[in-house]
């Protein structure tokens, strides 16, 4: 997926080269049937590639009712393994998942744009997902580029050919994580500060920490404007690809993404369950309130609060 890093959202972009790539959970089913009507059609729509059925199937996914959720969650299981069969029969991975991120007024949607219509043409498909840093999810603007790094095969930094101060205002965390470095608008009046940029990205990439011992991130200046730099910037993303897959490497990492992603849906699961307890949910805006004021401590004001969680607890056993 290749992420869109815009200043309020994050977008997602898919590259596929012929099929939906999807982890698939235990079982691999070769035919499904549900006896849930909603979930069975959905499901044929989503694996005849049918797009309202995937727009639904997304719908279902991200509700919070409890019935839908686990429809929802049938409706995955059988996806993936669907989908995992097709990938073991091509013996390989036929999605390459992109995350593109950066500061605002790198270019990001100019250039999601230009890259879209670059690998249309070649007729490979591609998907947008739009990612809100500001849900529970992703845990607001800050954490967000953390958790988009954790859903994607390889992280792309978009920068602005800006001056110096531009550097040190992103974080160091960020630029450790990029794959790829891409300095953007590199055209007219901007291509010498391009230059100029591009050398500042590369001198610094040498001092950081390595991530990997089998691949390099690289800075490369492109236009979104021009196209100028633009297949260049797609050859490298596909090398990245390659080098990572020969070695076993983007395998590894999409099973880890995928414990990381289990647990992120319990720590939610589990603050919904929480706060949805009646004793605490009649207590919290008192203690809340209290902490705010210096009356309790944080420690002392989250203490209150579990006590009173594990005494509804017991209550309910009762």
């Amino acid at each position: 997926m290749l992420q869109c890093h815009y200043h309020c959202c994050r977008q997602l972009l898919t590259v596929r080269s012929f099929k939906i790539n999807c982890w698939a959970a235990a079982v691999i089913m070769r035919s499904f049937t549900s006896n849930d009507r909603k979930v069975q059609r959905i499901y044929d729509c989503i694996i005849g590639g049918k797009r309202h059925g995937l727009a639904e199937g997304i719908t279902l996914v991200e509700s919070t009712h409890s019935k839908k959720k686990k429809q929802a969650q049938e409706l995955l299981t059988a996806v993936l393994a669907k989908l995992k069969v097709r990938e073991d029969n091509a013996r390989r991975t036929n999605t390459f998942r992109i995350g593109l991120t950066g500061p605002p007024g790198a270019g990001k949607s100019t250039l999601i744009e230009a890259l879209g219509k670059h690998l249309t043409a070649k007729d490979h498909k591609v998907a947008v997902l739009a990612v809100d840093p500001s849900s529970s999810l992703t845990g607001g603007v800050g954490q967000s580029e953390y958790a988009v790094a954790d859903m994607v095969d390889m992280f792309v930094l978009i920068v602005p050919p800006a001056g110096g101060d531009e550097l040190q205002g992103l974080k160091r965390g960020i630029v450790e994580m990029a794959d790829l470095i891409l300095v953007n608008k590199s055209d007219g009046e901007l291509l010498i500060p391009a230059r100029r940029m591009k050398a500042e990205y590369t001198s610094a990439m040498k001092l950081l920490r390595k991530r990997s011992k089998i691949w390099i991130p690289k800075v490369l200046k492109l236009s979104s404007k021009t196209k100028e730099g633009l297949p260049e910037a797609w050859d490298k993303m596909c090398e990245f690809k390659s080098v990572m897959t020969e070695s076993g490497d983007l395998i590894r990492k999409r099973q880890r993404q995928q414990t990381v992603w289990m647990w992120n849906h319990i720590r939610e699961n589990i603050m919904d369950i929480f706060k949805s307890n009646t004793n605490v949910a009649n207590s919290v805006n008192e203690i809340e309130r209290e902490v705010g004021l210096g009356v309790l401590t944080p420690g002392h004001g989250a203490d209150l609060l579990l006590q009173l969680f594990r005494l509804g607890v017991q209550e309910n056993k009762l």
